[in-house]
């Protein structure tokens, strides 16, 4: 059996320093010691903070570039709402469809697969011991048939993945990272896996559907970020 991973806590001191820096701030605008527009100051901040958790969660290229982009859109965003840049809707929005395209490009040319007329990259059942899957502004389907899974990274940003694993087998435990942001990932298992999820809902869920199974030495660690969206286990 695989020796089992230390969780990380970096991500959970993030999200819990991000929430008392913005309590402050709420704080001493109600005190009257600061002047806030929160209608456009600080919804950028989340942006910027899904980017910083999706880098460190991340174990691919493609996903780190994401948060980069994520981080640097929220800032490009937040230094407009305060007035420290002017730049007009006209240029951020184009930009924003530029980034996505490209990251879509990237994606589908790097690992070889063919993109549908909405330009979300299509998978391919049964390919190699891990998963990786991301949707953007669309859906996203994987099924594996593998029987030394090895877990995997799987992302959906204003879009939906739905991940068929119950043909696979495993020994020891697979540790699968998801990042769903205003966006649903699904995963499907085997009925005699166990599940434990180490996921952190922010304005979001994590469910878990599973029937308990007993201990066979077969565990399934989802661990990751719900940010205004939601992850579903089932059977």
């Amino acid at each position: 059996m695989r020796t089992r991973r230390e969780r990380s806590p970096a991500g959970q001191i993030l999200v819990g320093l991000a929430v008392i820096g913005i309590g402050f701030v709420f704080l001493l605008d109600n005190l009257g010691w600061i002047d806030v527009d929160v209608s456009f100051q600080f919804w950028p901040v989340i942006l910027m903070m899904a980017g910083v958790l999706k880098i460190m969660q991340s174990r691919s290229t493609n996903g780190s570039i994401l948060g980069g982009f994520l981080l640097l859109f929220g800032a490009l965003l937040l230094l407009k709402g305060m007035g420290v840049l002017y730049i007009s809707w006209r240029v951020v929005a184009p930009l924003a469809m530029i980034g996505v395209g490209l990251m879509v490009v990237f994606r589908s040319s790097k690992r070889g697969q063919g993109i549908d007329a909405s330009g979300v990259s299509l998978g391919k059942d049964g390919e190699g011991d891990t998963v990786s899957a991301m949707a953007i502004l669309g859906a996203c389907q994987r099924r594996s048939r593998t029987a030394n899974f090895r877990g995997g990274e799987v992302t959906a940003m204003m879009g939906g993945c739905e991940i068929d694993l119950r043909e696979c087998s495993m020994s020891g435990e697979a540790v699968v990272n998801v990042f769903a942001m205003m966006g649903g990932i699904t995963i499907k298992v085997p009925i005699d896996w166990q599940v434990e999820m180490e996921g952190v809902p922010i304005l979001g869920g994590f469910e878990d559907k599973t029937v308990v199974a007993k201990d066979g030495g077969k565990r399934l660690v989802v661990r990751g970020y719900a940010i205004m969206g939601g992850l579903e286990i089932r059977n």
